[in-house]
């Protein structure tokens, strides 16, 4: 399971099943859950001097693609997929089944919920903190500097079932609501309200998701957990099935 040319630390820890590709190297500090899958040319438990040295944790079942690098002092739920090259920097918590696509770089000391999807080339800046459900589009930034450069950190805030579309920044200390949406390439400098749209340059509240309705059937998108249900657990499903009865947004 372990390629001839990776490099194991004798102190790294591996559960059952670990899979670890070429030229890959676990550092004596990493802990990775059984099942998992280390690609090829990943640095596994980085030690970068700015914490002391820690430990990182990534959970059963796991998915690490080429060239990713992450660092000590992280702990990933169960279910941790990257796409390639990304980088996973120290101080992140996050819950199971994250995923995060290919040239994602998370600055790390943030927080991230469970089932959270992050497409590619988003970058998330240090003190994040990013609820359960959040997808997060390309080309997207979180920042965290208020009048950069600085020693101020003032992280973004993104609550539960958001969705942030591509190539949209989101300015230093913002919270953007649970459920609402925040359209392509919006510069968001104001709280955004849960279940409102967000649009435009600088951004500006255009109202409540209930008006964005699909072209075809004339139903409306949002929330999206009302229609959308691919990869997610069926407990959630159920809940939300409850939670919307067929036809009850569309009277």
């Amino acid at each position: 399971m372990i390629h001839p040319t990776a490099i194991i630390s004798p102190d790294a820890k591996l559960g059952a099943g670990v899979k670890i590709g070429a030229y890959s190297i676990i550092g004596d500090m990493a802990e990775i859950g059984a099942g998992s899958e280390i690609g090829s040319h990943c640095e596994v438990g980085v030690h970068a001097g700015v914490l002391p040295p820690g430990p990182l944790v990534i959970g059963a079942n796991s998915l690490i693609r080429s060239g990713s690098i992450i660092y000590q002092n992280s702990t990933f739920g169960e279910g941790l997929t990257t796409g390639h090259r990304v980088t996973l920097r120290e101080g992140i918590i996050a819950l199971e089944r994250l995923q995060v696509g290919t040239l994602s770089d998370l600055q790390g000391h943030c927080s991230i919920g469970r089932h959270v999807r992050l497409h590619s080339n988003v970058h998330i800046g240090q003190n994040s903190k990013i609820g359960d459900f959040v997808w997060i589009f390309p080309y997207v930034v979180l920042t965290n500097d208020p009048h950069p450069p600085s020693e101020v950190m003032l992280g973004c805030i993104v609550k539960d079932f958001a969705v942030v579309a591509t190539m949209s920044t989101i300015l230093p200390g913002i919270t953007v609501g649970s459920g609402a949406l925040v359209g392509a390439m919006t510069l968001v400098r104001e709280d955004v309200p849960a279940d409102t749209i967000h649009v435009g340059v600088p951004g500006r509240n255009v109202g409540s998701t209930l008006k964005v309705k699909f072209k075809d059937s004339g139903e409306h998108v949002y929330p999206w957990r009302r229609h959308f249900h691919r990869g997610y657990p069926a407990e959630a499903v159920k809940k939300w099935r409850d939670e919307f009865p067929q036809g009850e947004l569309n009277t």
